[in-house]
C-alpha cells in the first residue's frame, strides 16, 4: 500500500475525485549514451534477465497477421496480431489503395488528398510494427538537422529536392541543411526577407505582429524549425501525395505538422487563428473554382493578417503565369486584401479590416457575403465555402498581445460557449501544478520527449504549463466537445479538431507522449468505432517506440515495452481512502482487458508487467 500512497501523494490532494488519464509515451534514449541517443535498432532487446519463475507462461503467443475489424469488436485469446511489415507506414485515413476504389471523387479538385476514412470492416486491426533496423530517434535539438536514415527509409525527396536543400543523404543519417524551393540557401535568410518586405526593412515578422504561421504544402517543415528562434509557433500540413513522406520528416525531426490538404473541405482550425498563411510552391491552384482557397485561407487569417505566396505567377512572365497573376489580383482585390510588397520571387497581401469595401464589393456582385454561422462550430467535415464572413457581434475580434503574454489570455470566445474566466484560471493553475509532478513520476528529463499530443485538450492548459520546456505540443479538441480550440488559438498555441471515432491524420510513431484528460469517459458511450480498443489501437499506432529497461516498476511503465501506454485514474474509492492511484498498461503485449472498467492495482500491475517482458522480448526478435 506504501507505492500506492507514494503516488497518490506525488500529485496535489485537492485534485480529490476528479478522474485524471494521463497516458504517456516516452521514446527517448534515457542512458546518457551518444548526441544521437541509442544507436541499436529497436529489435534488439535490451531488457535485463528476470528470474524465469517469476515469468509465469513465457511464450511469445501474438500473431503475426493482416487482421481487420471486427464488429462486434473480437481480440483473440493470444493478444492481439501484429501487422506485417510491409504495413508499417499504414494511415488508415490516408490509405492510397483505399481511396483509388472510391468513385465520385472530384479530382479537379484533388479531393483524393483529403481524408477518406475506410468503413470499420476495411480497417486493420492489428499492431502496426516499426519498420527493420528502426533506431530510437535523435533528440531536440539535434534532430532539427539530422534523423536516422533507417526511420525514414524514402530517398525520393532526396532525389529530386536535394538541389534545393531541402534534404540530403549523409551515412546513416538525412542531413536537412534549413532550405527549400524558394530559399535553397536558407530559411534564414528567406524569414528575414519576409520581415524587412511586410516592415520596410525596419524589423522582423515577430516585430511584425506575427505569433502563428499555418504553412501550406510545408515539404520537411523547415520553415516552421527556423521561426522558432523567433517563438513563432507553426502549424505545418501537406497532403500524402508525390511528395511522399514529407510530414513524416518533419515529424520525425520534431517539427510540429501533420497530413491535410486544401480542396473541398475546411481545414481542421477555427477562423481567425493565424497572423500569416504561408505558401512557398505549396503547389495548391489559388486562382481556380472561383478562388474558393483563397476564401478559406481568408477564414483562417486574423484581421491585418499576411498571405505570403512565393511562386512562378509571382514574378515570372512567361507560360500562363500572367494569366494567374491576374486572376489572384482580382480575387484578392476582391476580398479587400492590400498587395504590399512583391520582391524576389515572393508577393505578400494583408488582409485588412475594410467591412465598408466588403460590403461595396458585394452590392456590385464582386464577391459574395456569407450567411452568418456560428463560430462556436467546429471547422469538421464542412464543405468549403464560396464567400467571405463579414464580421459581426459574433464574429472573434479580440485584440491579442504577443507572446509570451498571450498564453494568459481568457479568449472571447470561451465566453459564449459557457466557460467562465474562473474556470480558465482554474484549468490553467491545475497544470502548471500538475506538470512537475508528472516528471517526477517519470523520473525522466523533460529534454527526453519532444512531440506532444493532449487529445483532450480543452483551454490548452496543458500545453501553456509545457511552454518553456523543448517541446511542441499538439493541442486537440474533440469535435463532439466545446470548441474551446479557438481559445487555444488566442493563447498562441496550435492544435486541430478531431474525432476519435476515427484515426489520426499522422504517420505512425509520431508522438513522444500522448495526454488525456477525461477521454474515455466522453467516448465511452460512442458506440462502434469508438471503443476503447479502438482509441488505444490509434493510439499505439502513432505513439513513437523505445527501447529501454528498468528495475523500477514506475519505471517500468513508461520505458519497458515497445509501445507502451500508462493509464493512471484517480479516484476517491468508496471502500479503502489509501487507494487513491489505479494503474493498468494496455501495452502492445496485452490483451485489452474485455470489461472496460478494468483496473489494477499496483501490486498486481508490477507483476503483470514482469510475466510480460519475456514476450516482449520474444515479440522483437520474432519481428525482426
Amino acid at each position: 500500500m506504501g507505492n500506492g500512497f507514494a503516488l497518490r501523494s506525488a500529485f496535489d490532494s485537492k485534485s480529490g475525485r476528479m478522474i485524471i488519464l494521463l497516458l504517456l509515451v516516452m521514446a527517448a534514449s534515457f542512458y546518457g549514451g551518444t548526441l544521437f541517443g541509442n544507436q541499436a535498432p529497436i529489435f534488439v532487446s535490451q531488457l535485463s534477465s528476470v528470474n524465469s519463475s517469476s515469468l509465469g507462461s513465457s511464450a511469445f503467443t501474438n500473431k503475426v497477421a493482416l487482421t481487420y475489424r471486427k464488429t462486434p469488436i473480437l481480440i483473440p485469446e493470444t493478444g492481439l496480431d501484429v501487422c506485417p511489415l510491409t504495413v508499417n507506414e499504414y494511415i488508415p485515413c490516408h490509405n492510397v489503395s483505399y481511396v483509388k476504389q472510391l468513385q465520385n471523387l472530384d479530382l479537379s479538385r484533388r479531393e483524393e488528398l483529403e481524408r477518406h476514412c475506410p468503413p470499420l470492416e476495411k480497417r486493420l486491426f492489428c499492431l502496426v510494427p516499426p519498420p527493420e533496423d528502426y533506431k530510437i530517434p535523435i533528440k531536440w535539438p539535434t534532430s532539427r538537422d539530422y534523423v536516422w536514415r533507417s526511420n525514414v527509409n524514402h530517398t525520393r525527396l532526396a532525389e529530386v529536392k536535394g538541389g534545393q536543400n531541402w534534404v540530403h543523404e549523409k551515412g546513416q543519417l538525412w542531413w536537412f541543411p534549413g532550405g527549400g524551393t524558394h530559399f535553397k540557401h536558407g530559411a534564414p535568410e528567406y524569414i528575414q526577407r519576409l520581415g524587412d518586405m511586410i516592415t520596410n526593412d525596419t524589423g522582423n515578422l515577430r516585430s511584425a505582429g506575427v505569433v502563428q504561421v499555418l504553412d501550406v504544402g510545408c515539404g520537411v517543415a523547415s520553415f516552421s524549425a527556423y521561426l522558432l528562434p523567433l517563438d513563432i509557433q507553426t502549424m505545418s500540413f501537406a497532403p500524402k501525395d508525390g511528395h511522399e513522406n514529407q510530414i513524416q520528416f518533419a515529424l520525425e525531426r520534431g517539427i510540429g505538422a501533420m497530413i491535410s490538404a486544401i480542396a473541398t473541405k475546411q481545414l481542421p482550425y477555427p477562423s481567425s487563428s493565424f497572423e500569416m498563411v504561408h505558401c512557398s510552391r505549396c503547389r495548391v491552384d489559388w486562382h481556380e473554382n472561383d478562388g474558393i482557397l483563397l476564401k478559406e485561407v481568408n477564414r483562417l487569417l486574423r484581421s491585418k493578417g499576411y498571405f505570403v505566396y512565393s511562386a512562378p505567377p509571382a514574378y515570372r512572365k512567361d507560360k500562363n503565369y500572367p494569366m494567374i497573376w491576374d486572376k489572384l489580383v482580382n480575387i484578392t482585390s476582391a476580398m479587400c486584401w492590400k498587395l504590399i510588397a512583391r520582391k524576389v520571387q515572393t508577393a505578400i497581401w494583408k488582409k485588412d479590416d475594410d467591412q465598408s469595401c466588403l460590403l461595396r464589393n458585394a452590392d456590385q456582385n464582386i464577391i459574395d457575403i456569407c450567411d452568418a454561422v456560428d463560430d462556436s462550430t467546429p471547422s469538421w467535415n464542412t464543405p468549403l465555402r464560396n464567400c467571405v464572413q463579414v464580421r459581426g457581434s459574433q464574429t472573434h475580434s479580440q485584440e491579442l498581445p504577443s507572446r509570451p503574454q498571450r498564453l494568459s489570455v481568457y479568449s472571447e470566445s470561451l465566453s459564449r460557449i459557457g466557460i467562465s474566466p474562473e474556470e480558465f484560471t482554474s484549468d490553467t493553475t491545475f497544470w502548471q501544478d500538475q506538470i512537475a509532478h508528472y516528471w517526477k513520476l517519470l523520473k525522466v528529463n523533460e529534454t527526453e520527449v519532444r512531440n506532444i499530443m493532449d487529445m483532450n485538450a480543452f483551454c490548452g492548459g496543458f500545453a501553456v504549463a509545457l511552454s518553456a520546456s523543448p517541446v511542441w505540443v499538439m493541442s486537440i479538441v474533440p469535435v463532439s466537445m466545446k470548441n474551446t480550440l479557438s481559445a487555444i488559438f488566442d493563447r498562441g498555441l496550435v492544435g486541430a479538431f478531431h474525432d476519435w471515432c476515427e484515426p489520426f491524420s499522422t504517420y505512425p510513431r509520431t508522438y513522444d507522449l500522448l495526454h488525456a484528460n477525461h477521454l474515455f469517459s466522453h467516448y465511452k458511450n460512442g458506440g462502434e468505432g469508438c471503443l476503447l480498443e479502438d482509441i488505444m489501437l490509434e493510439m499505439d499506432r502513432i505513439a513513437r517506440p523505445q527501447d529501454t529497461s528498468t528495475k523500477s516498476c514506475i519505471k517500468l511503465l513508461a520505458k519497458g515495452s515497445p509501445n507502451p501506454i500508462l493509464v493512471l485514474e484517480k479516484e476517491k474509492s468508496s471502500t479503502d481512502p489509501n487507494q487513491g492511484w489505479h494503474l493498468d498498461l494496455l501495452s502492445s503485449e496485452m490483451k485489452i482487458p474485455s470489461s472496460r472498467e478494468s483496473k489494477l492495482s499496483l501490486q498486481n500491475f508490477c507483476g503483470r508487467l514482469n510475466r510480460t517482458r519475456s514476450k516482449i522480448k520474444k515479440r522483437r526478435k520474432n519481428l525482426s
